[in-house]
């Protein structure tokens, strides 16, 4: 039995820079990883099934699932005979802009990466996740990183200060293709992306918070205005920072203090049934 974590992501910075030609967004983003995890174990199995343990009303377990996908393009690109029993024990809520099923995809590559002992580098790994997702290239590192293109041009960037995170979603299902469709890239919208970079080879606490900014986060909150009101809430109650993450709906707040983040936590948990407290790894 082989075991793998698989941490949720935050956006720190996202910029939509133009429309490629193979209609994807390229993109710019810095994200970081945070303390709220999914668990999987993987055993081989003598038929070449894959078979995905999950017990979870949103999550399905056949060829929709990302793991299941990993999966089969490992067996597929290393030739595998044998299948694999994945067991996912989830925390990282769901279509929540936490690229929660990326993480598990991640997860899965490089478990059975470790349990049939195929040797690939998490390189590799990471070029082929992107069949799979552009997410998944930076699920495979799990490190603190700027990512460009479609996700797959990844530079590994220190470890951001630390601090507590407040991660609240709302009752909502947010596709972020819809989201996407949306994006007006003739609006001007003031990503900072190198002064979050900065603020991380500075390891300078204010500074990274007043750096976060997300090119969706306006669009998301103009079709569904929870998101707007959480965020003002945690600013509010004396958050240092706030942004929500990937196309969303999840908002999290930076706190320094642990006391500082229980009163934020607090006073979102009320209005949202997913409230966590957790710390930055990155």
């Amino acid at each position: 039995m082989i075991y793998e974590t698989a941490p949720a992501k935050i956006n720190l910075t996202l910029d939509t820079l133009f429309k490629r030609n193979d209609g994807y967004h390229e993109i710019a983003m810095i994200m970081t990883t945070v303390d709220l995890n999914d668990r999987l174990s993987f055993q081989k199995r003598n038929d070449n099934k894959i078979v995905v343990d999950i017990e979870h009303n949103y999550v399905t377990n056949d060829h929709k699932n990302l793991a299941y996908q990993a999966a089969k393009l490992m067996m597929e690109t290393y030739q595998l005979k044998q299948g694999v029993t994945i067991s996912i024990d989830k925390d990282i809520p769901v279509s929540a802009g936490l690229a929660g099923g990326s993480a598990d995809a991640a997860a899965t590559m490089r478990g059975i990466n470790r349990l049939y002992e195929l040797g690939a580098s998490l390189e590799t790994l990471s070029q082929l996740g992107l069949q799979i997702g552009t997410d998944v290239p930076f699920c495979i590192y799990n490190k603190t990183a700027i990512c460009k293109g479609r996700g797959e041009k990844i530079k590994f960037l220190d470890k951001p200060p630390s601090a507590w995170v407040v991660l609240a979603k709302p009752n909502l299902g947010i596709s972020s293709p819809d989201i996407f469709k949306e994006l007006n890239l003739k609006e001007d919208y003031d990503v900072h992306t190198e002064m979050c970079e900065e603020a991380i080879r500075q390891g300078d606490y204010m500074k990274l918070c007043k750096s976060l900014s997300n090119r969706l986060e306006t669009v998301s909150m103009s079709m569904y205005p929870e998101i707007k009101k959480i965020k003002n809430n945690m600013l509010r109650c004396g958050a240092d920072g706030a942004l929500m993450s990937g196309s969303g709906p999840t908002v999290y707040a930076f706190a320094q203090k642990e006391s500082q983040a229980k009163k934020v936590y607090n006073a979102v948990n009320g209005c949202c049934n997913e409230v966590y407290l957790v710390r930055l790894l990155g």
